[in-house]
C-alpha cells in the first residue's frame, strides 16, 4: 500500500520542485579519494531524490530515504543491494534548501565531489540552471508533539515550530580552540546560502592520523576542510565564520534530515549531536509523520 502522510499534521502545501536542466562537476571523493562525475539530472514528478550508480551494471537507483541509511560514521552512508554512495549529506542539504523534489544525482563512483568540504558548489550547480515548479502539490507537516534522542552526553530533541529551525551546541572540552560553540538560524534558501553553504568540514588533529588509518578522509586537504589542533585554527583561508564548526553541524543536519522527503516545521535542537543521532531521531519522525492508504 502506498504511504501517505497524515492529514492532521498537514498545515499547506506547494509545488513539487526539480532543475530546469542537467548540471554537473566532477572532483574527489571526500572519504574515498576517489575521482567522481556527478551529475544533477531532472526528473518527473513523484520519483524523488535518488542516487544512481553509473559506474555500476544496471546503473542502481539509492532513493533517498531512512530504510536505506547503512552507515552513519563520520558521514551518512545509503545504498541498495551491492550500491552504496557515501556522504551523501551535503548535496542533500542543497538540495533541501532549495525545496527540489525529484532530482536523479548520477554519480560514476561511490562518493560525491568533495567540492571544498560544504555546500557552496553545490548551491552553485543548482543556481546555474535554475529551478522549475511542477504540477504535483506537495504537503507541509508541522510536528504537534515533541521528538527526542539521547546517548551518553549527546542530544537532539524536535520541537513543534512555525517554522524550520535549527539549533546546536558544539562541546569539545580537549579542544581549547574549540570548547563550546552555539549557532542559532531559522532556514530558509537566503539563510542556508549566507549562513550554513560555506561551512566547512573539520576534525581534530588528534584524530587525523587514525581516520587515515581507518580509510578514510582521503580526499581533503586544507583546501577543503578545518583542521585544529591545541588552539591553533588550520586552513587554507582562515575560519569563513568564528563558529564554522557548529554551523557545519547544522549544514550536516540539514542534510540528514532531507531524508525525510517532505517539508516538515519543526526546531531541532542538539548537543554534541551528529550522523547517528540525526538518523536516529529521524526514523522516529519519518515513522510518525506516515500513515498506509
Amino acid at each position: 500500500m502506498a504511504l501517505l502522510y497524515r492529514p492532521d499534521l498537514i498545515v499547506g502545501s506547494r509545488r513539487a520542485r526539480t532543475l530546469a536542466k542537467a548540471v554537473g562537476c566532477e572532483g574527489v571523493g571526500l572519504h574515498t579519494g576517489h575521482f567522481v562525475k556527478m551529475q544533477f539530472c531532472p526528473a518527473v514528478e513523484g520519483t524523488g531524490l535518488q542516487f544512481c550508480r553509473t559506474d555500476l551494471p544496471g546503473t542502481p537507483l539509492i532513493p533517498v530515504s531512512y530504510p536505506f541509511v547503512r552507515s552513519t560514521h563520520r558521514a551518512t552512508t545509503i545504498g541498495v543491494g551491492q550500491a552504496s554512495v557515501h556522504t551523501v549529506e551535503h548535496v542533500l542539504a542543497a538540495l533541501r534548501a532549495f525545496q527540489i523534489d525529484n532530482l536523479t544525482i548520477e554519480l560514476s563512483e561511490a562518493e560525491p565531489p568533495v567540492a571544498g568540504g560544504n555546500a557552496s558548489q553545490f548551491v552553485q550547480m543548482i543556481q546555474s540552471v535554475g529551478v522549475v515548479e511542477q504540477s504535483q502539490n506537495r504537503p507541509i507537516l508541522r510536528l504537534d508533539r515533541p521528538f527526542f534522542y539521547s546517548s551518553g552526553d549527546v542530544h537532539l530533541i524536535a520541537l513543534p515550530s512555525e517554522e524550520v529551525r535549527i539549533s546546536y551546541t558544539l562541546y569539545y572540552p580537549q579542544s581549547p580552540a574549540l570548547l563550546s560553540q552555539y549557532f542559532s538560524i531559522a532556514l530558509d534558501c537566503d539563510s542556508f546560502i549566507k549562513e550554513l553553504a560555506p561551512c566547512r568540514s573539520f576534525a581534530l588533529y588528534e584524530e587525523v592520523s587514525p581516520l587515515l588509518d581507518a580509510g578514510l578522509i582521503k580526499g581533503t586537504s586544507l583546501d577543503s576542510g578545518i583542521v585544529v589542533k591545541g588552539e591553533a585554527i588550520l586552513s587554507k583561508d582562515g575560519l569563513h565564520f568564528p563558529d564554522e564548526m557548529a554551523r557545519h553541524k547544522v549544514l550536516d543536519a540539514v542534510g540528514d534530515f532531507a531524508l525525510l522527503g517532505v517539508d516538515v516545521q519543526m526546531h531541532l535542537i542538539g548537543i554534541r549531536a551528529g550522523h547517528t543521532s540525526n538518523a536516529a531521531l529521524g526514523r522516529q519522525i519519518d515513522e510518525y509523520l506516515k500513515v498506509e492508504g
